[in-house]
């Protein structure tokens, strides 16, 4: 089914044959889902397949760094992540051109298979906590300055800027936000120091597919090397994957002891992302993780 004129036909064939080097041409496109900010759509073309997704924010390095970020984590080998096709800006449009992933139903094994290849993403490392360049987490900025402790890594990169533009907002009271700053104090004593993992960063069910063979599949990233309990923290946050992908994870690359308890902790960054997102709703349980530690 076809949702765009002449017009959009003619931005997808001029992006193909920019990232192609080669005329394309555009069959037929599906109107997909491409999130808060985007629009994106299934393009069957003479030349394959696309997932291509496009907006019109000011934010023009934001497809480019998750290209970069989808292309560190394809360089793991771990999982499958989408071929980077090609990006950039034309006219007003910002746009990411992706393989198009077929999707499928989860082999008996999805959940091992999942826990065991996070394992393996999660074992690449870095002296440094962060990213040799900042990208985002949905439409809000993530800086990833290098820093050499996690505990301030954490603090300082992920939950001070998001906690100053709650306040900013006026979504967070000044008392929850120096809150935090006497949490800040307790951190090296509440998260144990381990080395930076390579971390998909945005990681929840809506952004792990199934593939047509029924394997997992990672979409929209925002990359960084942080700590390994975070990531599989934000997976609790919104119901929790199933069980046996935990115990497989585990299995792989063993937690350390009172992981469950420092979950809350780690969720403060997609809550307080969550509260400048979204608004308020999200607020009281920001207050209540801080009331806790």
């Amino acid at each position: 089914m076809n949702f765009w004129g002449d017009e959009q036909f003619s931005f997808f064939e001029s992006i193909l044959f920019s990232a192609l080097g080669q005329p394309v041409e555009v069959i037929e496109t599906q109107f997909l889902s491409g999130g808060d900010i985007n629009t994106a759509a299934q393009v069957f073309s003479s030349e394959g397949v696309f997932f291509i997704k496009w907006n019109h924010t000011d934010q023009q390095d934001m497809f480019e760094t998750e290209a970069r970020g989808l292309d560190l984590l394809r360089q793991t080998d771990a999982l499958h992540i989408p071929q980077v096709i090609g990006y950039g800006q034309q006219l007003d449009k910002s746009y990411l051109i992706l393989e198009y992933i077929d999707p499928g139903s989860p082999a008996k094994n999805y959940w091992e298979s999942l826990g065991q290849a996070l394992a393996v993403m999660h074992s690449h490392t870095q002296t440094k906590f962060g990213l040799n360049f900042s990208n985002y987490i949905g439409s809000l900025p993530q800086t990833n300055t290098l820093t050499v402790n996690g505990a301030d890594f954490f603090f300082e990169q992920r939950l001070l800027p998001q906690a100053g533009l709650a306040l900013y907002k006026g979504l967070l009271s000044k008392t929850a936000y120096d809150a935090l700053f006497r949490l800040q104090a307790r951190l090296p004593e509440l998260i144990p120091n381990e080395r930076p993992a390579l971390l998909h960063g945005d990681l929840w069910s809506g952004n792990v597919m199934v593939t047509e063979a029924g394997q997992p599949a990672l979409i929209d990233p925002s990359v960084y090397y942080g700590f390994r309990e975070a990531e599989l923290a934000f997976t609790k946050l919104f119901g929790g994957f199933a069980q046996r992908f935990y115990e497989a994870y585990d299995e792989a690359f063993p937690l350390l002891d009172g992981f469950n308890d420092r979950v809350a902790i780690y969720n403060l960054y997609p809550l307080l992302v969550h509260v400048n997102l979204f608004g308020s709703g999200y607020v009281s349980g920001v207050e209540r993780v801080l009331n806790q530690f």
